[in-house]
């Protein structure tokens, strides 16, 4: 495999980027640590070169939240011609970022496509407008598995590939690659009786978005409060919906108990989280959660939601955090329970610290590097014929050895 073309609406440079972005350039960077050469076709916005090399991936540029779909089309069309930003581009192998809405990349190339999907969008679509909800979720639960469907897929974990199968997709052309973990910053002590902070604190990683429900963390601190003053929330993560977050805050009368951090270096993150007694992760919907494992790194267990499905995956419920409610929706009492739990957690030190010490342990078993390796082996498969199923666990060392292949859940 020489050549590989990338899709995705947005890169990590994007305001709005976030954990799938990190996924595909992870991969990506792995990719052209092995000779390939990697080109990531993505969206522009404003202050980004239409054109730059970051990590061993050319970046190339065009388009917004909807237009960068047809456009990049475009481009790869005008490419096979020599023309434009993708001219002489022949990728061996194309990924088609499905985050909500695919490129739909095999009606204008001849490379075999991988469908990259972290997760189906049946409960964030409304936030799009009735319009646009209705059109999208067609798009990706009806026409999307028509089109592509000869096609390789790829999700992050085991519960994103039973929502592919529940639309139709085959199981056997379903691979499961999950998240990798950066490493932590230099010098920085993790899980340190020193680091964590004197008064029960939780912490919150995530884009302030709809979906992620971060008011439900919000309601947890108001909640808790009367019994625990000195409670306190980190919110790490920027975007659109902060002003309605600390709107949300000051209605609850918590606004000095909520820290709002903004965007910070990967350094400040990692100290945020050490301090943290327990992380929150109040999301409608996840692929995986990356913050997980980055929390257990510093030996914090997660809270979260059963619904959010991928949580199931990257949280052993009981073991390294737990996970509360219905598995399959949202109910009224879903943040009574999320409060109980973290409540639990704040008041049992002994099985708070032999959750978090599990969740560490666990969060060794993932790197990028086996992450890269694992996604570089299913598109050799399929760049030679063969569909690729189940858990697919790379060498974090590289693609020296054969990847391990497990099967999906029935």
């Amino acid at each position: 495999m020489r050549e590989v073309l990338l899709l995705c609406w947005r890169d990590t440079g994007h305001p709005q980027g976030g954990g799938s972005e990190r996924y595909l350039e992870h991969v990506g960077a792995g990719l052209a640590a092995q000779g390939v050469r990697v080109t990531l076709r993505t969206a522009a916005y404003p202050g980004a070169p239409r054109s730059e090399m970051r990590d061993g991936i050319r970046i190339s540029r065009a388009g917004g939240r909807l237009t960068v779909y047809p456009r990049a089309l475009a481009a790869i069309l005008a490419g096979r011609w020599g023309v434009g930003s993708l001219a002489g581009l022949r990728p061996d192998a194309v990924v088609d970022t499905q985050n909500g809405i695919p490129f739909f990349a095999r009606l204008v190339t001849r490379a075999p496509v991988t469908v990259l999907v972290h997760h189906c969008h049946r409960e964030q679509w409304p936030v799009a407008g009735r319009v646009m909800a209705r059109l999208g979720w067609f798009l990706e639960s009806r026409v999307s598995p028509r089109v592509h469907r000869s096609a390789q897929y790829l999700t992050v974990s085991l519960p994103s590939a039973d929502e592919l199968v529940a639309l139709g997709v085959d199981r056997d052309r379903v691979a499961v690659v999950r998240n990798g973990v950066d490493d932590l910053p230099a010098g920085l002590e993790t899980g340190a009786a020193a680091m964590r902070a004197s008064d029960p604190t939780l912490a919150v990683l995530s884009r302030l978005v709809p979906h992620k429900q971060i008011e439900d963390a919000i309601d947890v601190v108001a909640r808790l409060r009367a019994q625990r003053p000195s409670l306190r929330l980190d919110v790490v993560g920027g975007g659109w919906w902060e002003d309605r977050l600390r709107a949300h805050a000051r209605s609850r009368g918590v606004a000095d108990a909520v820290t709002f951090h903004g965007h910070v270096t990967e350094r400040r993150k990692h100290e945020i989280l050490a301090r943290a007694w327990v992380h929150v992760l109040p999301s409608r919907k996840e692929g995986w959660g990356l913050a997980v494992v980055e929390a257990a790194q510093h030996g914090v267990p997660t809270v979260g939601y059963r619904h959010s499905r991928g949580l199931t995956d990257s949280v052993v419920d009981g073991v390294t955090g737990a996970l509360v409610g219905d598995e399959w929706r949202a109910r009224a009492s879903d943040v009574d329970d999320l409060a109980d739990a973290v409540r639990d957690l704040i008041d049992d030190d002994a099985r708070r610290r032999q959750l978090g010490e599990k969740a560490r342990d666990r969060a060794e078993d993932f790197s990028w590097g086996q992450c890269a390796d694992a996604v570089a082996s299913v598109l050799r498969d399929r760049a030679d014929g063969t569909m690729v199923a189940g858990l697919v666990i790379g060498d974090a060392t590289g693609p020296s050895r054969p990847p391990r292949l497990h099967p999906l859940r029935g």
